[in-house]
């Protein structure tokens, strides 16, 4: 797919200010879905985890999940927001063949949770406060898949099917209020704020909010306005976006997009748009309709939410250590600079050093081969740190092998290629590569005695006293044993030999 040729990112950020909008979905695990009994497990046949609510059949009466109630309310303390002392439910008209009953059942004008906040941090540092609009339940839609055609999308395709098992599964979608003033670091705003909240929601609990499977969605809204307006441009909202990366991605390209269509005197549609992963580029979906159009009523089969205050109170006071106060924590305990904790966060290694604590091994040193080896070979193959082949139990391993003498940092550096290369255990790696440090005194005896009769003017010196230069012999008995030797054992086995 081609691009169409935009002006420059700095070019448009010279004449037009960015001004965002973020709607991110996040599917709750709850084991069923938010109006029935039905079960949310992945992975069924398609259309078995299916009943009559769900399917939206005449005479079914559709009843409030309460753990969805609750896990609405968390995530609404969690950032910030009030709580409804009463609230109720929407039917939010239109069809689509993925909509069994013809309307989802939402929230409209009155969510359980709205004016709120969350602070993020952003790479080198700065904090960002996105203020939030409104956190509010609704259901999810059916799968359709297109079959045929060259873009897996409708237009075009021979036939659709379609699954209802995700119908009804419950839905928090989170909307941001205008996002100003982040100027050209509005793509990364919108990437650091994606990332804060799905930490906010694994660390509360209430989603695994995987994006690849998702979990969790964000839809970015972008306008641009001319610099010292204050009315908003039109917007575009780039639907579905579904990893970091790209909600970065898709909120730049759409500001150079959008400078290009203005500066050319054109308009902008106010449409959603597709993003594409392969080239970072968004293409026109449908025109967006307003409020109006999708002719809002309150849900007649639904009695409001009226959550008591001291429901409210009792969840507030069990709410987990929140991810900025752990990381604070985490800074101190592990006895890092500002620099050093914002090299972990922004390599995503939080979680696996952690774990790897936890699984017994220094956090210094879990940080070490987290933040070096594996984060290297993340950069490389372009994946999450996280999603190395590799766990955090093996790192800690490793972390105890070197502690024990067994191997020394190079020779661990090729245990863990041989982890990630799908080669069995630490352990394993190291009986099948041969890579144990020799310690042995008579194992290393005789690449000593041939060290210093290669080097009879080192020697020399050593034997005068200068034992700075016993570095160059350790250094040749580690090239003749590939690196397996102990050095520190080398060393002392040197100077005993030249008397020093």
């Amino acid at each position: 797919m081609s691009v169409i040729s935009l002006v420059s990112y700095e070019d448009a950020l010279a004449s037009y200010d960015p001004v965002m909008g973020l709607e991110v979905h996040v599917e709750l695990g709850t084991r069923t879905k938010m109006f029935c009994g039905c079960s949310t497990e992945l992975g069924a046949e398609p259309n078995t985890q299916t009943c009559p609510t769900c399917l939206g059949l005449p005479g079914s009466l559709p009843v409030v999940n309460r753990i969805g109630v609750e896990s609405a309310i968390r995530i609404g303390l969690a950032l910030n927001c009030e709580i409804a002392e009463w609230c109720r439910f929407a039917r939010k008209n239109y069809f689509y063949p993925d909509m069994p009953k013809n309307f989802q059942t939402s929230q409209y004008d009155e969510p359980i949770a709205f004016n709120g906040y969350l602070d993020v941090q952003l790479e080198d540092g700065e904090v960002f406060r996105v203020e939030i609009e409104r956190a509010h339940m609704e259901e999810d839609t059916g799968k359709s898949t297109h079959v045929g055609g060259a873009t897996g999308r409708i237009h075009g395709a021979e036939y659709s099917l379609l699954d209802y098992n995700r119908a009804g599964i419950p839905l928090i979608e989170i909307v941001t209020k205008p996002i100003v003033g982040a100027g050209e670091r509005a793509p990364e705003v919108a990437k650091a704020y994606v990332t804060e909240l799905r930490e906010l929601i694994r660390t509360l609990g209430v989603s695994e909010a995987r994006m690849d499977k998702g979990q969790m969605r964000c839809d970015v809204n972008l306008s641009l306005r001319p610099i010292g307006r204050e009315k908003f441009g039109t917007r575009s909202e780039t639907k579905n976006v579904n990893s970091l990366r790209s909600v970065e991605r898709a909120a730049r390209f759409e500001i150079q997009r959008h400078a290009t269509v203005l500066q050319d005197g054109g308009t902008i549609v106010q449409e959603t748009r597709h993003f594409h992963e392969e080239n970072g580029s968004t293409t026109s979906g449908r025109i967006k309709e307003e409020a109006e159009d999708y002719r809002y009523f309150p849900e007649p089969d639904l009695v409001p939410i009226a959550p008591s205050r001291e429901w409210v109170e009792e969840l507030r006071a069990a709410l987990p250590e929140l991810p900025r106060v752990r990381r604070a924590r985490l800074q101190a305990e592990w006895g890092l600079s500002d620099k050093d904790m914002q090299a972990v966060l922004n390599a995503g290694a939080v979680e696996p050093i952690l774990e790897t604590v936890a699984a017994g091994a220094p956090a210094d040193q879990a940080r070490k081969w987290w933040l070096g080896e594996l984060a290297r070979r993340a950069n490389e193959t372009g994946t999450e740190l996280a999603d190395q082949p590799i766990t955090p139990a093996q790192v800690a391993r490793v972390c105890a092998l070197v502690a024990e003498g067994k191997l020394n940092d190079k020779l661990a550096r090729q245990v863990i290629e041989g982890v990630l290369a799908g080669e069995g255990e630490p352990d394993e790696v190291v009986g099948k590569r041969g890579l144990a440090v020799v310690s042995d005194d008579s194992a290393l005896g005789a690449a000593v005695d041939q060290a210093i009769a290669d080097n009879p003017d080192v020697a020399a010196k050593i034997r005068d006293g200068k034992v700075q230069a016993v570095g160059a012999l350790v250094g040749a008995v580690m090239k003749a044993t590939r690196g397996q030797a102990d050095a520190a054992r080398v060393k002392d086995l040197i100077l005993e030999r030249l008397g020093a």
